[in-house]
């Protein structure tokens, strides 16, 4: 009987997982550095939907300290998707707090009762600064079983809001995002920008860069698209294109 790869790995989602990565990983709190190894791993705790980096004890140079005992193992949420902190942990463990250069990032780091990942740390990717060798990372390490997948298209593609035509084009570029619904991304000349105003939001995206948002000039609070002015080398093509959420305004194609 045939598999369906997304179906498995979808399954293992419950499960403790991690893989080894050959690159050279460093974290700092401000300029004071709390890890250095070459023998890290990418974790996933269960049901945990981005990943952490983990190292051996021995490419720890912050100085660890049990934290105050945080929810754990049936407390955490059914998804721990990337708005819950990482001190809601789903698997046994023990928090610790991270000190460097007489700054402590608390319950930012976590030891596995797993014997697979016995003398390994994990560490929080919001608390510190983090470099691949010597490039900077954003948000979280990749997961090197996600692509991202950046097509030119001649779909004739219609956003409206309402009675409003928010933008038109017949050149958009499509972006395939592993376990992601395709998005349709808009050149900025075919966009009506009198119809949108800019906000403060801002996210962090470690494929694509970060991302600015746009509401509706004339309607309610609410981001309804996005751009990535400058983003990361391998989403170089999508500089300056708009993307809108299509559970917000109408996005159709003709």
């Amino acid at each position: 009987m045939a598999t369906k790869i997304s179906t498995t790995l979808q399954a293992l989602s419950r499960e403790l997982r991690y893989e080894p990565t050959t690159k050279h990983i460093r974290a700092l709190l401000d300029t004071d550095v709390v890890l250095d190894s070459r023998r890290a791993v990418i974790v996933w705790e269960p049901r945990r939907v981005v990943p952490c980096y983990a190292v051996p004890a021995d490419g720890v140079v912050g100085v660890l300290s049990p934290a105050a005992p945080g929810p754990t193992g049936t407390d955490a949420p059914p998804v721990l998707h990337p708005g819950i902190p990482f001190s809601r942990h789903s698997t046994p463990g023990t928090a610790f707090d991270v000190t460097a250069g007489g700054r402590t990032a608390e319950a930012a780091a976590f030891g596995f009762d797993d014997p697979d990942l016995e003398g390994y740390v994990a560490f929080d990717s919001d608390a510190f600064d983090w470099l691949e060798e010597d490039d900077p990372v954003q948000s979280h390490p990749r997961d090197p079983f996600h692509r991202v997948d950046i097509r030119h298209s001649s779909r004739h593609v219609r956003v409206t809001a309402g009675q409003l035509t928010l933008a038109e084009s017949t050149s958009p570029l499509i972006v395939f995002e592993t376990n992601l619904a395709e998005r349709i991304y808009i050149p900025a000349a075919d966009v009506k920008w009198d119809a949108l105003a800019s906000t403060d939001s801002a996210t962090l995206c470690p494929y694509k860069g970060t991302a600015s948002y746009w509401r509706l000039a004339d309607g309610p609070d609410g981001d309804v698209a996005w751009s990535y002015q400058t983003p990361l080398p391998p989403a170089v093509e999508i500089a300056g294109y708009v993307c809108f959420y299509d559970n917000l305004v109408d996005v159709e194609e003709l």
